[in-house]
């Protein structure tokens, strides 16, 4: 007598952005049957570089939904008519309450930007390249209460150059995190991948960031400022300073004499930083521009 084949796993996806569509993906490719996928609607004011996870899983005649709220009764009775056999959660940026993670038969798993425990919390990697990290990566971690606290199931380092900005690092961990989750997942659907405990106190949590606090802060170091330049850097908000009562961004530096600085300035430790791209009133500044703007330089104590 032949044996039935076996049903594939059948899982319900919170996603957003390019993340949430490269993993997607993954289980796509892996025969997951994807049921539902809750996603956002998307931030007018938002700057939208990322891909659609709304137009994936409409392209792919999965159903899509974007609740404010994916913890209302409502939202809640739809999966749990779903019978599902797992969430998984790809940059979706609600919190998961208890009655919502107990639906899944066999767990909820959540990709993360960071190597765990560290940066745990809002933007890791904007996070990491601001403070000088030298490396980062990709957690796919079980799902709790708290965030970002749960078991690690894979991981994927990519590192960090002096120059690289949070977008440039974000590009990696995207590749980072879809190749741990291709690794582990059939491990995972088995029942037989490995579940590792963090240990909070060898990392850290770090909150989210709002576009003024890209403002520079002229006495720190060099270093320092380079690092939030790069940080915060497009398509992010940027770093930037008040000039003549106005705003002067500053996009991107480096700590050595470039042959396309548009002007150099100084640290609080007294050390060189070399302004390769500055915006002002919308338009970008050659140094020729710059200087006839900015004659005694772009501190505010100097102008």
């Amino acid at each position: 007598m032949m044996r039935k084949p076996k049903k594939p796993a059948r899982v319900v996806v919170f996603a957003y952005h390019s993340v949430g569509v490269r993993c997607l993906e993954v289980l796509h490719r892996q025969g997951l049957d994807i049921a539902l996928i809750v996603t956002h609607e998307d931030d007018p004011h938002e700057n939208r570089w990322f891909d659609s996870v709304s137009d994936w899983g409409r392209n792919q005649g999965i159903p899509v939904i974007t609740p404010t709220d994916p913890n209302t009764t409502e939202v809640m009775s739809k999966i749990r008519h779903l019978n599902v056999d797992f969430f998984f959660s790809f940059y979706y940026r609600q919190m998961l309450g208890a009655d919502l993670l107990a639906l899944p038969k066999r767990g909820a798993y959540n990709l993360h930007g960071s190597l765990l425990p560290h940066y745990r919390g809002r933007v890791p990697i904007n996070w990491a390249v601001i403070r000088g990290e030298t490396e980062t990566g990709a957690t796919l971690h079980a799902m709790t209460l708290k965030p970002d606290q749960g078991d690690i199931i894979a991981q994927e380092r990519v590192s960090i150059g002096p120059d690289d900005t949070a977008h440039e690092v974000f590009l990696r961990v995207i590749d980072a995190g879809e190749k741990a989750l291709a690794g582990v997942l059939p491990a995972l659907l088995k029942g037989t991948a490995p579940h590792r405990p963090q240990n909070l106190a060898q990392g850290n949590y770090c909150g989210g960031r709002r576009p003024e606090d890209g403002r520079i802060p002229w006495h720190c170091s060099a270093q320092e400022i380079h690092n939030l330049v790069r940080g915060v850097a497009p398509p992010y908000p940027g770093a930037f300073t008040e000039v003549h009562g106005q705003s002067l961004r500053i996009l991107r530096t480096s700590l050595h004499p470039h042959p396309q600085a548009v002007a150099q300035t100084i640290g609080g430790d007294g050390q060189p930083l070399y302004l390769l791209a500055v915006e002002w009133q919308g338009q970008f500044l050659d140094s020729t521009t710059f200087k006839t703007h900015f004659p005694q330089g772009c501190r505010p104590d100097s102008v």
